[in-house]
């Protein structure tokens, strides 16, 4: 017994435009990203004050857009809680100031 049975007066939409768009944009997506990795796969030598490390240029352009993107959430979070408390603060001498 098959549980979806199509009725024969259904239409098959053989052509899904927006599918094959989506699947050959990732399919793009996923070959940049590889042609990235191969591209930067170049060894570099980091220096720090008190010693130096070594390491792949794509590991330090991963660490680095991590950072960037921790500290871009963590920014925006402090942005908000001054705003909430500074909201919060307007609204407490504005109702002081009507009594």
């Amino acid at each position: 017994m098959r549980l979806f049975r199509r009725h024969p007066s259904d239409k098959l939409e053989d052509w899904q435009p927006r599918l094959y768009a989506i699947v050959i944009g990732l399919i793009l997506i996923v070959a940049y990203v590889i042609a990235f990795i191969v591209k930067n796969n170049d060894r570099i030598s980091i220096d720090f004050v008190l010693f130096s490390a070594g390491t792949s240029l794509i590991w330090l352009i991963i660490l680095l857009l991590a950072i960037g993107f921790l500290g871009g959430v963590m920014l925006s979070q402090l942005y908000r809680r001054r705003r909430r408390l500074l909201g919060s603060s307007a609204a407490e001498e504005q109702t002081g100031a009507d009594r």
